[in-house]
């Protein structure tokens, strides 16, 4: 026998043998038709179908849990591939993950073997997913060596999931399937196709192979999935209705900037346009002088070896551009921060100066591929609305929360009353001490709960049960006019 923790802290015992499946049917038979998968102590997420091996915490996910959510989506991406390859015997499948933004809720790479597919294709394809749900296969798990999986898969001449096993690092992978088709997946999966009851392909686009232009220009397509039709109508209805205020849309109609062919990604703005754009420079101009910032300007194009000496150049080298002068490296800068850094040291100064401000709208370019560019919400060319603020640790608590004002200042005065504040640490791509971004972030903490701003990390919100709601502005700090003010 093993025992269960539930989170209301009651145990149940779980005879050998018994899946979770079996146990949510036995002692929690309310949440049959809801559960999609289990969280076991707080971290590992597995299938309905998997037997239980030891006692341990559980949560049961459903759709209104995170990841509960992911888990239906990923299976959605699934039922989406299987449809391909039913429909299009040559297709191959790449990837197909869950992602927070973009056109739909997941999408799948497929490599159609140079046959065209477009959105008129859409109502064949989920007529076919249609078909699958209604069968309501059980989605089954396989753990295969390493060795039997390519074997199979090049049986079925499927060579971007070799070079995808090729890169796994353990012995053994897992296979899920829904009848006699089968994918290459870690999983995990609803317990069977007919939990995915509404859909709708969303969207079409083209993609690298690994975003890498030299690879084999993919077919992404594009969806979303729901519990029922009643969701999936809503937010279809609620598509629709953000179509109408469509910023592209908009900018068209008004004449306030466009795209040209001639420098695709980067905006040209029209004399409305720059009237506007003028405007909100003006009013984050004033209120910058109100909070004794002083404004300086950057050049456009640096020295290679600024960028090598930030760290920008081995860790953002792919989305920058460069030009040679008088036989040397230059770059357009993708950030304001080490100009400003050479502007601070051009002069010696006393802590009697300290805090220092500086505020810039500096215009930076960061390279982008083509297929992932969105009107002004993707760009290679932007203004900043930038800062930076040199002042001493002990006054660090006190100059982020004038921060914390600034930035809900600007957002509440466009309309954004409600906010979520998430904290974003460390990045893998960084510089510095551990002890010095621990520092940062615990302030940065502190700061936010003297303002009694809630707050959740990134772990927290990866399990967070809002995850459909949109009536919500999500302020992160990578969001704020300026991410270079919390520094």
């Amino acid at each position: 026998m093993y025992q269960l923790t539930l989170p209301d802290k009651s145990v149940k015992k779980v005879a050998l043998g018994f899946t979770y499946r079996d146990f949510i049917e036995k002692e929690l038979p309310f949440l049959k038709n809801k559960a999609l998968a289990v969280r076991l102590n707080g971290t590992e997420i597995l299938d309905l179908s998997r037997t239980v091996e030891a006692d341990a915490n559980v949560e049961v996910l459903t759709y209104s849990e995170k990841a509960g959510w992911d888990t239906f989506q990923h299976s959605a991406a699934h039922l989406l591939g299987m449809a391909v390859q039913n429909l299009y015997k040559n297709a191959n499948l790449t990837v197909g993950p869950v992602i927070e933004n973009g056109p739909g809720f997941f999408y799948y790479d497929i490599d159609f073997q140079g046959e065209i597919v477009t959105p008129e294709d859409f109502p064949k394809i989920e007529a076919e997913m249609e078909k699958i749900v209604k069968a309501d296969h059980s989605v089954w798990r396989k753990v295969v060596p390493k060795k039997e999986a390519i074997e199979t898969f090049q049986k079925l001449g499927e060579k971007y999931k070799i070079e995808i096993i090729g890169g796994i690092p353990s012995e053994d992978v897992s296979i899920y399937g829904m009848g006699e088709w089968f994918d290459l997946c870690r999983g995990p999966h609803v317990p069977n196709s007919g939990v995915l009851k509404s859909f709708k392909l969303t969207a079409i686009s083209g993609a690298y192979w690994k975003a890498d232009k030299d690879n084999a220009m993919l077919t992404r397509i594009y969806g979303v999935a729901f519990p029922s039709k009643k969701e999936l109508d809503a937010y279809l209805f609620q598509i629709e209705e953000a179509k109408k205020r469509d910023h592209r849309k908009i900018g068209k109609e008004m004449d306030l900037f466009s795209f040209q062919k001639e420098g695709p990604g980067f905006p040209f703005w029209h004399p409305k346009g720059t009237i506007l754009w003028n405007s909100l420079a003006d009013y984050l101009r004033s209120e910058c002088n109100k909070r004794g910032y002083q404004e300086i300007k950057t050049p456009a194009v640096l020295s290679s070896e600024l960028w090598k000496k930030s760290g920008h150049w081995d860790n953002f080298h792919e989305n920058m551009y460069f030009t040679d002068i008088d036989e040397e490296d230059y770059a357009l800068k993708p950030m304001n921060c080490p100009g400003c850094s050479l502007i601070y040291k051009h002069h010696l100064h006393s802590y009697r100066e300290l805090p220092l401000r500086f505020a810039e709208f500096g215009s930076v370019h960061r390279h982008e591929l083509h297929g992932v560019l969105h009107g002004l919400f993707r760009v290679r060319a932007f203004t900043q609305d930038d800062s930076h603020i040199y002042a001493p640790l002990d006054h660090l608590e006190s100059e982020v929360m004038d921060i914390i004002d600034f930035t809900f200042t600007v957002y509440k005065k466009f309309g954004f009353s409600e906010f979520k504040t998430f904290i974003a640490t460390r990045p893998e791509k960084s510089q510095g001490k551990d002890e010095d971004w621990e520092f940062a972030t615990d302030t940065l903490k502190q700061s936010l709960e003297k303002k009694e701003f809630p707050t959740e990390s990134k772990k927290e919100r990866e399990r967070s049960t809002d995850r459909r709601s949109n009536s919500t502005s999500r302020i992160r700090s990578e969001d704020f006019g300026s991410a270079e003010r919390s520094r």
